[in-house]
């Protein structure tokens, strides 16, 4: 079954259920089943076997801890108790007040977020989190419902992380990127560089954000959502199961400030930051550039240091508003419990990667990139497709660069080294939007988590939009393959979402 068409069949199913049933933790269940009976051609103790296997390497991999993995669990455990601590204190109530003192309309607010996304580019796990934090509190006041701020979480984090070079993905990529350009000429930072105008997908999903910010586009199952917000008050639909919510959980202080709030955050900002940029120091060696900082750093590391001191933080000002000592543990444990849905979602995720991955489909759709015999002009656009499927199915951006960038670079190697810059930028922009539909990618969990939203809510919602700029980023590449031209591309690409965007204003405001 492995490297076959057959390896794609869990992947199928748990797409299917999930879109079927909106049970997320079901639906990964069934595909690891599916799965691991499929390695071991249907025999049960084999496949259990299997399924400890994939279970325990997200605990030791390779013989030793798995610490990036237990780092990111750890950090959202941390988030889950300084969320608490923060609304517990009324730092959250104190800050959506001031807030909406100075951001009085319901577009303003939206527009924040997407804001907030662009600055908060280093990575996109700090950027997911750390901008639901902030956002929350002024979006909820004004009755945008949280899977309008996860998608716009979503849709930002990865998009400008893909285009900076100056970020964890940067550095990333141009590290990559260098030992397959070298038949161009072009140094690895001059190539990364050509590339972000030809990655369409992160570009038009960045325009799209905004425009929807603007206009207040609602398209497709978000509008449900927005409507129940916008009449009833309530971000999060009734009985749905949302990390971090923990509105009846405890009341918050009436001492609550706004500095209660903010200084937690930037705490955690600082602290990460600085971390980020000592481990990356620490493992550039002799050089060490900006650029060998973000490629070198340990994030999951920065992030998990990062939590520890503003969890420390919000608890010394909880504590500080006077006789809460008591209450302190039960706030603390709130926070963990309310972050417990989002780190079972993690795990499975974690899970059917592992059994998706020994089923080799990722190699099974790169084979089929790669033995494609038609036009060079048509392969850009191959690449985004072939890209897009492959991190869908396996629920990794990273993984999908890691395949599918040298087997672009060797293609058009032979094909047209003319197209060589746009096929890997297409690989990346294929890459994001797979990852923004995926229910089993760790950025759309973590996305769903920062925001307080359901997860499934978040996919399904956000799903209609990635569409859009994906058919735009499709119409793009065929064209940039026709014509050699970028300008003719991109503007096309632009125009298409602009004018989507323009057509729901349209019929929304009719309605």
């Amino acid at each position: 079954m492995e490297g076959t068409i057959y390896s794609l069949i869990p992947a199928i199913i748990m797409l299917v259920l999930v879109l079927l049933t909106r049970k997320v933790l079901i639906s990964l269940g069934v595909g690891i089943a599916v799965g691991a009976l499929l390695i071991h051609d249907f025999h049960v103790w084999g496949s259990i076997k299997e399924i400890w296997s994939a279970f325990y390497g997200i605990v030791i991999s390779d013989g030793a801890l798995n610490t990036g993995g237990l780092q990111l669990i750890g950090f959202l455990l941390l988030l889950g108790m300084m969320t608490a601590l923060l609304q517990a204190s009324g730092g959250s109530r104190a800050f959506g007040n001031w807030m909406m003192a100075r951001i009085k309309t319901r577009r303003g607010a939206q527009l924040m977020a997407p804001i907030l996304g662009i600055i908060i580019f280093i990575d996109d796990y700090f950027n997911a989190l750390a901008v639901g934090q902030i956002a929350r509190p002024l979006t909820d006041r004004h009755n945008i419902s949280r899977a309008k701020l996860a998608y716009y979480i979503d849709s930002t984090s990865a998009p400008i992380t893909v285009i900076s070079p100056i970020s964890s993905w940067g550095a990333y990529l141009i590290g990559v990127v260098g030992g397959l350009v070298v038949m161009t000429g072009l140094q690895p930072l001059e190539a990364f560089i050509r590339m972000i105008p030809y990655n369409l997908y992160a570009i038009g999903a960045l325009l799209l954000v905004f425009i929807t910010a603007f206009f207040n586009l609602n398209i497709g199952p978000m509008k449900k959502h927005e409507n129940h917000a916008i009449t009833t008050g309530e971000v999060i639909p009734k009985g749905k199961t949302v990390p971090g919510d923990l509105t009846n959980a405890f009341k918050p202080s009436e001492k609550g400030s706004v500095y209660h709030l903010l200084i937690p955050i930037i705490v955690l900002l600082v602290t990460t930051i600085s971390s980020m940029i000592i481990t990356g120091a620490r493992g550039s060696g002799d050089t060490v550039t900006l650029l060998s900082i973000f490629e070198n750093t340990n994030v999951n590391f920065s992030l998990f240091i990062g939590g520890i001191a503003a969890v420390l933080v919000a608890c010394l000002l909880y504590l500080g508003q006077g006789k809460q000592e008591a209450k302190t543990g039960i706030v603390l444990v709130e926070g963990i419990k309310a972050m417990l849905p989002a780190i079972y979602i993690l795990l499975l995720a974690w899970m059917i990667g592992s059994i998706i991955s020994t089923l080799e489909t990722g190699e099974f759709l790169a084979t089929v990139a790669e033995n494609a015999s038609i036009s060079p002009s048509i392969l850009p656009v191959i690449f985004f497709v072939i890209s897009g499927l492959m991190a869908l199915s396996t629920g990794t951006s990273w993984g999908t660069f890691g395949i599918m960038l040298p087997i672009a670079a060797n293609v058009m190697a032979i094909a047209d080294t003319e197209l060589i810059i746009p096929s890997l930028a297409a690989v990346l922009a294929g890459a994001v939007f797979g990852d923004h539909v995926s229910p089993i990618s760790d950025t759309t969990v973590l996305s769903s988590t920062g925001a307080g939203a359901n997860h499934i809510d978040h996919v399904i919602t956000q799903l209609p939009y990635a569409c859009i700029v994906a058919v735009a980023s499709i119409i793009g590449y065929i064209l940039i393959g026709v014509t050699g031209s970028l300008l003719v591309g991109l503007l096309a690409t632009i125009v298409i979402i602009i004018l989507i965007g323009l057509i729901v204003h349209t019929l929304n405001k009719k309605q």
